[in-house]
């Protein structure tokens, strides 16, 4: 099938379309990995019992050389044949080796323990190879912008309106610390995903007849795969959901976060804020119609696939559900989890650039803030007010901002002229005078804000960093 024949759009505008971007997850989502990583599972089956003593030291090597030549397109041709993926697998893994060492493939093992581990060491893998390097990436861009905006005064919004004076790098520090406390999240629950060796209902019955202790045996298995079975080797015929899951939800709401981020910038992007632009290549065309026309692509883009993947965690909390311990209900909807994390790590890979390239306008930042000078003073004005004993200091400012859009002179106008305002204005400091006379000097502690969220979770990351590459 050609790739412009796919049902999936992911297969032909995003995954399938991108090159590089293909290169870098075919390894770990393509349906290729998927038969590849269900045959490690049934390598480090023979390895174990070898270890064992249990088959012969020939035949983990044997199984090695099979595996490796093993493909996609054959598997899927004996599941034509035989009716059953897993049992597939063996067979062709069977016809590769001797009589003798194919007497030892699948042994003691049921579907369900070479799918579940399987799933759990490819999630692992493109967690901590992927996504987690990836998102990295993406926070030490959003980093840097943070940093270099720290300073830059601009008009906090609430509900779309005009609030208080703010930096734009501490709006993006905001996402830096979003951001940062998800990729922590996705981290820790990469390490904790779960295989499985336990048999047709999860309690070791066929291991129990071959070996004398079947939870090392287990144990040792999925350890030749840098995993780990559930705390006390309890299951049912599959492994407990609950560490995929809890995966797919850091990784749906990394995805929100990500989602938000998109949404503000393109908001400040809009023609009447102007605050920020996406930066674009020279040949790009914003409508087909309005040469004149920019637009915010890749933030939309990003939001886009949010709104469609970020609702299949409903999904995967029904796929918590399996009655009687094992039912087939959530085997055609588990083969769509790595759709939803191929979706993620192409929101990544689009927002990253697209951020490196921002065009931030200080000048229309600066200009949005004379345009709210005005009015936004009178918080602080209630405050020093407030401070200095004033009675009624909350509803004197709003008074004042009344009759400043009834008569349309400036609030600090009428205050100055306000005899009954004078004992108090006289007890203001210079700082406090000063965000009077100017509002961008009412920015609190947005800069030191910034730079302590940015330093704190750059050396969280950092260790995580480190510890990926140890």
């Amino acid at each position: 099938m050609e790739l412009y024949e796919s049902a999936c759009p992911i297969d032909a505008r995003y995954y399938g379309s991108d090159e590089s971007f293909f290169k870098r997850l075919k390894p770990y989502v393509a349906e290729e990995a998927s038969i590849r990583y269900m045959a490690r599972v049934e390598l480090a089956l023979v390895e174990t019992l070898a270890e064992w003593g249990i088959c012969p030291p020939s035949v983990p090597e044997e199984v090695r050389r099979a595996v490796g030549e093993i493909t996609a397109r054959e598997v899927y041709a004996e599941e034509a044949r035989v009716g059953h993926n897993i049992r597939a697998l063996a067979n062709c893994i069977k016809r590769k080796v001797s009589k003798e060492a194919g007497t030892w493939i699948h042994l003691f093992a049921t579907s369900a323990d070479v799918t579940d581990t399987a799933g759990a060491l490819r999630l692992k893998d493109l967690t901590r190879s992927v996504l987690i390097p990836d998102l990295i990436g993406l926070h030490r861009v959003l980093t840097g912008l943070a940093r270099r905006h720290a300073s830059t005064v601009q008009i906090g919004r609430t509900h779309g309106m005009f609030a208080e004076p703010i930096t734009y790098g501490f709006a993006l520090a905001l996402y830096v610390s979003r951001l940062g406390g998800r990729i922590a999240r996705i981290h820790d629950a990469s390490g904790e995903l779960r295989g499985m060796f336990s048999g047709a209902v999860g309690a070791h019955n066929a291991l129990s007849i071959g070996v004398e202790d079947p939870t090392k045996f287990e144990n040792d298995l999925l350890g030749r795969l840098g995993l780990k079975a559930n705390e006390t080797n309890i299951s049912s015929q599959i492994a407990e959901p609950e560490p995929v899951a809890d995966l797919v939800y850091g990784v749906v709401s990394c995805f929100s976060v990500m989602a938000n981020l998109a949404d503000d910038v393109r908001h400040l992007h809009r023609s009447e804020i102007g605050e920020v632009k996406e930066g674009y290549g020279k040949d790009q065309v914003g409508s087909s119609t309005m040469p004149h026309k920019v637009n915010p692509k890749t933030f939309e883009n990003v939001k886009s696939l949010w709104k469609e993947f970020m609702p299949r965690m409903v999904t995967v909390f029904m796929d918590q559900i399996s009655e009687h311990q094992r039912d087939l209900t959530n085997s055609a909807s588990g083969r769509f989890i790595y759709e939803l994390m191929t979706a993620f790590a192409y929101a990544v890979h689009r927002l990253t650039p697209a951020l490196q390239g921002l065009g931030v306008n200080e000048e229309a930042m600066r200009e949005n803030m004379e345009r709210s000078k005005g009015e936004i003073v009178a918080e602080p004005l209630y405050v020093m007010l407030a401070c200095q004993g004033h009675p009624d200091a909350y509803d004197y400012s709003r008074s004042l901002v009344k009759r400043s859009r009834a008569e349309g002179r400036p609030i600090l106008d009428l205050l100055r002229a306000d005899p009954t305002a004078k004992p108090y204005l006289k007890e203001l400091t210079s700082l406090q005078r000063a965000v009077l006379e100017d509002a961008a000097n009412y920015v609190g502690d947005a800069v030191a804000g910034t730079e302590a969220t940015c330093d704190h979770w750059e050396r969280v990351l950092g260790a995580i960093e480190r510890e990926l590459r140890s």
